[in-house]
C-alpha cells in the first residue's frame, strides 16, 4: 500500500480485538488496539487514525461513545461498528449518527476487509482532494504562506516536505517574517491537523513562570498555586506546540524541555510523577543561536535537539516580487474584514509600497494595508491613505515629482503612449494581464503595442 492507514480497533474483547486488528495488518494497514472504550477515546485524543473499528456493546463506555468522540476529534475518518444480532436496530441508530456502516458478529474477515478496504480507497481519495484543492486556493503559495519569489518557492518546497512528518522544526528570520504563519501551515497540513495547536511566546517569563506553563503544576507547588493546572505540553497532546522566541528560554528550563523532548515524559511543578505526552515541537526565534550557544546563554544539545529540521525565512526587502502578491491578500482580508468596499489601490500608492524598505516585514505591510483600508473614504487606496511614514517617504522619490502635462510637451502621441506602457509593465512587475488592466486595454491590444514598441 502507497500510503498507509492507520486503523483503530476498539474492543473489550482483547482476543478478538487482536484478531481483527493482526486479519488487517497483514495486508498492510497500521493497527492500534483499545481493549476498553475509555483507552479508545484517549487515543482518539491523542492520536490519528483514519478509519476506527469499534465494538457496539462494552463494559462502561461503548460504540457509541466512540462514535460520537471520532466525530469531533477526527472528523474525517470512517467508523465500522461491530454489533451482534441483538443489537442492529442501535447500530442502524449509529449509522444515522454518522457511523460508515455495520458488521455482525461473529466476523467474516473477507467481508472485514473489503469494507475497511473500501473505506481506505475513500481515505486515499480525499487525501488526493484536499492537496488539489490546496494548489486551486493558493496558486503562490502553501496554506497562506504567500510568495511567487524564487526565495519562497525554496521555503514552500521545504515546507511541503516537512509537514507530513513528526520532526521537530526550528523557523528563523527577523521579526515580522511570518514565523508563526509557517508552524500553523506545517501543523494544518500534517497527520495532527485535527489535534490541538498550541501557542507559546517564551518572551521575558521568569525560569518558574515559563516552566509551570510548560509542564503545568500540582496544588501548593509554589505560592499562588491554589489549584491543578495543566501545561500547553498536556494542552497539545497529540498535535503541535509552538514555541515562539525560543532563543529567550533561561537556562535551567533548557535542560528540563531538552528531557521532555527526549523522553516524551513531561513533570508537573511540585511533583516526581511522569506524564507521557505526544507532541511535535515548532520553534522559532530571531535571535542568532550559535552566538548565544558560544556565549553559554543556550545548550546546545538543546539547540540541535530543536533543529531537526529547519526553515529560514527571508525578509521582506529581498523578496520584493511578493509585495503585489501580498498587498492584494492583505487588501482582500481587510476589506472583508471591516466591512469596506474597496475597489482597487492605485498605481502611485503600489509603487511607494513597493519602494519601501519593510524594516518590520510582512507585518509591518500588513499593518499598514489595514490601516489603509480603515481610513479610506472613497473606494480606492491611494497616497492620501498611506501612513504619515510613508507619505513622508514618498515624496522624497525620484520620478514621482513631474510638471504635470507639460513633462510630455513636444513627444508624440507614440512616444507617451510607450512611456505609459513601459512604466506599467514596470509597476506590475511586467505582468501583461495586469498591466492591460491597469491601462484600460486589452491583453492582445497590449501584446501588439509591446510588439510594435519593441521592433
Amino acid at each position: 500500500m502507497d500510503q498507509q492507514i492507520r486503523v483503530l480497533v476498539v474492543d473489550d474483547d482483547e482476543p478478538h480485538a487482536e484478531a481483527v486488528a493482526e486479519s488487517l495488518a497483514r495486508v498492510g494497514y497500521e493497527c492500534v488496539v483499545a481493549t476498553s472504550g475509555r483507552e479508545g477515546l484517549r487515543l482518539i485524543e491523542e492520536q490519528t487514525f483514519e478509519i476506527i473499528i469499534t465494538d457496539l456493546i462494552m463494559g462502561g463506555i461503548g460504540g457509541l461513545e466512540i462514535l460520537s468522540k471520532a466525530k469531533r476529534e477526527l472528523p474525517d475518518a470512517e467508523v465500522v461498528i461491530l454489533t451482534g444480532h441483538g443489537t442492529i436496530k442501535t447500530a442502524v441508530t449509529a449509522m444515522q449518527a454518522g457511523a460508515t456502516t455495520y458488521l455482525t458478529k461473529p466476523l467474516d474477515i473477507g467481508e472485514l476487509r473489503t469494507v475497511v478496504d473500501k473505506a481506505s480507497e475513500r481515505q486515499r481519495l480525499a487525501r488526493s482532494n484536499i492537496e488539489l484543492q490546496k494548489q486551486l486556493n493558493e496558486k503562490f503559495g502553501f496554506e497562506g504562506v504567500i510568495g511567487n519569489s524564487p526565495a519562497m518557492h525554496t521555503v514552500v518546497a521545504r515546507l511541503r516536505q516537512i509537514a507530513p512528518t513528526s520532526a521537530s522544526v526550528l523557523i528563523t528570520g527577523e521579526s515580522g517574517t511570518g514565523k508563526e504563519l509557517v508552524a500553523k501551515a506545517l501543523h494544518n497540513n500534517s497527520p495532527r491537523r485535527y489535534k490541538p495547536f498550541v501557542t507559546l511566546n517564551c518572551a521575558a517569563l521568569s525560569d518558574n513562570i515559563l516552566e509551570s506553563e510548560l509542564f503545568g503544576h500540582v496544588k501548593g507547588a509554589f505560592t499562588g498555586a491554589d489549584r491543578e493546572r495543566k501545561g500547553w505540553f498536556e494542552h497539545a497532546n497529540g498535535g503541535t506546540l509552538f514555541m515562539d522566541e525560543v532563543g529567550d528560554i533561561p537556562i535551567g528550563t533548557q535542560v528540563k524541555l531538552l528531557r521532555a523532548l527526549e523522553s516524551g515524559e513531561i513533570v508537573r511543578v511540585g511533583t516526581n510523577d511522569p506524564i507521557n505526552v505526544n507532541v511535535r515541537l515548532i520553534s522559532a526565534t530571531n535571535r542568532d543561536l550559535g552566538s548565544a550557544i558560544a556565549s553559554g546563554a543556550f545548550r546546545q544539545d538543546l539547540y540541535h535537539r530543536l533543529k531537526v529540521v529547519s526553515v529560514k525565512l527571508p525578509p521582506l526587502r529581498e523578496r520584493r516580487e511578493d509585495i503585489d502578491l501580498l498587498i492584494d491578500h492583505f487588501l482582500k482580508e481587510h476589506t472583508a474584514s471591516h466591512a469596506k468596499k474597496i475597489t482597487s489601490i492605485t498605481p502611485a500608492a503600489r509603487r511607494i509600497l513597493r519602494q519601501y524598505s519593510w524594516p518590520g516585514n510582512v507585518r509591518e505591510l500588513k499593518n499598514v494595508i489595514e490601516s489603509m483600508v480603515v481610513i479610506d473614504y472613497d473606494g480606492v487606496l491611494d497616497l492620501d491613505d498611506l501612513t504619515e511614514d510613508l507619505q513622508t517617504g514618498a515624496a522624497s522619490l525620484p520620478g514621482d515629482r513631474h510638471d504635470g502635462v507639460d513633462h510630455f510637451i513636444g513627444k508624440s502621441l507614440e512616444e507617451i503612449e510607450k512611456h505609459y506602457i513601459t512604466e506599467t509593465l514596470k509597476l506590475t512587475a511586467g505582468n501583461r494581464e495586469e498591466a492591460a488592466k491597469l491601462l484600460g486595454i486589452g491583453e492582445r491590444t497590449l501584446y501588439r503595442k509591446i510588439k510594435e514598441y519593441s521592433g
